[in-house]
């Protein structure tokens, strides 16, 4: 993952220091694309038609109960857009889990590949024609590793997104909005387990200067047994700053920090749900274009 980073930014190197000497570029806030700038939240841009990327991006979750945790999961990505309304994007994905002393789950020290995944967005509605901008996407994913545990399994997760932001001030402040569905089964042992994933997050980014946006959202995620919201498990909120930075006009990386600040498990009422999610959970993303 290192060398593949280091190879990035060779490549874009040059263009950094060709764009930060630019006065034109430098002085002028142009439209920037709004799916990564809001952290976990996604805005709704898809890119330009014909234009690829590559990216690795890294989600991070830390802290249970007791004992000590760490679980993340990369994501090596190859996106393009063939349309001007439709964006693809798929790759493998990797798993590390550090886990010691915590309570039903087993101590495991691994980094390892763990699955691949498949995304398909779709423009709804665009600017200009409105300030609002709305896309759907569905994420079909693969893992033969448990996100939480690290043990074997055979986990088929399907997440159903809604896309939104709003751009309130031209080219320098925006909001956006997910609704989340994310149905999964899980086979772990000979039995196969069904739970569901609902969530809504909002952000609000702000663009300080032409190459660095900041902000900051809140996430809301309910956990079912079922695919069907049949037995509600437990809910949690997340709360945290992001920060999206553009090195050059084709290479950008993000990063976005979030802690759990309310949540409740159904089973024993505590008032984090730790059951469900993790304590805190860090997100990292660097990615060229071409």
């Amino acid at each position: 993952m290192a060398v593949i980073a280091a190879g990035m930014l060779g490549v874009g190197g040059g263009a950094v220091s060709a764009w930060a000497q630019d006065p034109a570029t430098a002085d002028a806030f142009h439209e920037i694309e709004t799916k990564y700038i809001f952290g976990f939240t996604e805005g709704s841009g898809i890119g330009l038609e014909g234009e690829k990327e590559i990216s690795i991006d890294t989600i991070s979750r830390m802290g249970k109960r007791d004992g000590s945790y760490f679980a993340s999961e990369t994501r090596f990505e190859f996106e393009f857009t063939p349309s001007q309304y439709i964006q693809i994007e798929l790759g493998p994905l990797a798993a590390a889990n550090y886990i010691r002393n915590v309570t039903d789950l087993d101590n495991r020290n691994t980094f390892q590949p763990s699955g691949f995944f498949g995304e398909v967005r779709y423009l709804l509605l665009d600017r200009p024609a409105s300030p609002l901008a709305v896309t759907l996407s569905f994420e079909p994913n693969y893992r033969a590793f448990d996100e939480t545990s690290g043990a074997r399994v055979q986990n088929y997760e399907f997440e159903t997104k809604i896309n939104a932001d709003l751009e309130i001030v031209k080219n320098r402040l925006y909001a956006g909005f997910n609704l989340i569905y994310e149905p999964e089964t899980t086979r772990f042992q000979g039995a196969w387990a069904k739970e569901t994933t609902f969530g809504a997050t909002g952000a609000l980014a702000f663009r300080v200067t032409p190459a660095l946006t900041v902000g900051g959202e809140v996430d809301y995620y309910r956990h079912y047994d079922g695919f069907f919201f049949n037995s509600f498990t437990g809910d949690a909120i997340f709360v945290g700053p992001t920060l999206h930075y553009q090195i050059s006009p084709k290479m950008f990386m993000t990063a976005a920090w979030n802690a759990q600040v309310w949540g409740r498990e159904t089973d024993t009422g505590n008032s984090l749900n730790l059951e469900e999610f993790s304590r805190y959970r860090a997100q990292v993303k660097l990615a060229m274009e071409f």
